[in-house]
């Protein structure tokens, strides 16, 4: 599976890119939306994103909006520790906007694997 990682918190980054590669995902990487959109319209064949909802630049809603009209068909993982009113407010909103599934911070490898896998 093709895989973007888009993520401003360099460490969570690593964290979820060192863990899909461990199962041999294809994995991409941009730390703000906007990259996040360069990537996916430069690599057409990516399956799935993880983003980020709390970044700057362009943050996780207005990335998940543009992914949607750029490819309806690819799936899109939200995740979230919320910043100051807590992820939750975050990811329904991300849910409602067409995020396949929704992750909350911190998480572990396993759950992220687990969730992936749910989306497939």
């Amino acid at each position: 599976m093709k895989i973007l990682v888009i993520d401003d918190d360099a460490a969570v980054r690593k964290f979820i890119v060192t863990t899909l590669k461990r199962e041999n995902h294809t994995v991409f990487e941009a730390e703000n939306g906007n990259e996040g959109i360069q990537v996916l319209q430069h690599e057409r064949d990516i399956s799935t994103i993880i983003t980020d909802l709390i970044m700057p630049e362009k943050e996780g809603i207005a990335t998940i909006m543009e992914v949607r009209k750029l490819n309806p068909s690819v799936k899109i993982m939200a995740i979230s520790g919320g910043g100051k009113v807590g992820p939750e407010n975050y990811l329904v909103l991300a849910d409602a906007l067409g995020a396949n599934a929704t992750l909350k911070k911190p998480f572990s490898g396993q759950e992220l694997l687990m969730s992936l896998k749910l989306m497939e």
